[in-house]
């Protein structure tokens, strides 16, 4: 029987073990290798998606979305959006109806994606709907992988820029996670909702984090960075 909280401790997710994605990692730089990888992930029936954008320090200036990761469960795809813009062979993706893509804060995803080229985005999960439906009220990435798995996601490479000429190792592989973890997830929840081998256990109001659940992933982490 797996113990789910409605709240988990910010402190305690330090303590965990590391999370890192170890499987195949393939950057995409030009739309003909865009193409070959979509044709290859056509082929799953889930796809976990995420996006990195440069961040910006300047009041008022936002800047384009340079990544999308699309992952398996072993292997994650680079699309470097800064290069090829959103090729036809990607919005094909984020339209087919085939296959379930899962991601969170999927709204602020499609609104940064869009910028770059128009899609009708098409049979995707947002994780957080699906954990409020259990009554999990986090909604973080890191939160929501530590109260399923015990496991620490890293966030230090997020404010890096996702822009230059060449993704070092931690880069790959933080954005991989983030996109494979969303996989994860999604399968221990379609398997706890079929089994119902699991409790929900609601903290003391005392014990919450301060933090607002409505605020976004990316807002909070760049509030934390910038302290």
């Amino acid at each position: 029987m797996k113990v789910l909280y409605n709240k988990i401790d910010k402190q305690s997710i330090q303590e965990m073990p590391r999370a890192l994605f170890e499987g195949r990692i393939f950057v995409i730089q030009t739309e003909g290798e865009a193409e070959r990888a979509v044709s290859y992930l056509e082929g799953f029936p889930v796809l976990g998606i995420d996006t990195e954008t440069k961040p910006s320090f300047k009041k008022g200036q936002m800047n384009k979305v340079a990544l999308l990761q699309v992952a398996t469960d072993d292997t994650c795809f680079l699309f470097r959006l800064n290069r090829i813009g959103l090729p036809q062979a990607l919005t094909r993706l984020l339209e087919d109806d085939r296959m379930t893509k899962v991601g969170l804060s999927l709204h602020d995803d499609f609104v940064s994606l869009q910028r770059r080229a128009s899609f009708q985005p098409r049979s995707f999960v947002e994780l957080q709907q699906k954990v409020r439906e259990i009554g999990i009220e986090d909604m973080s990435l890191q939160k929501l992988y530590a109260n399923f798995f015990g496991h620490k996601i890293s966030k230090g490479q997020q404010l890096t820029n996702w822009e230059a000429d060449v993704l070092n190792e931690k880069q790959q592989r933080y954005a991989a996670t983030d996109a494979w973890a969303c996989v994860k997830i999604y399968r221990e929840l379609e398997l706890l909702e079929r089994t119902k081998e699991y409790r929900l256990e609601i903290v003391p109001e005392e014990e919450k984090a301060e933090e607002p659940s409505h605020v976004s992933d990316d807002a909070r982490l760049a509030s934390e960075n910038e302290k």
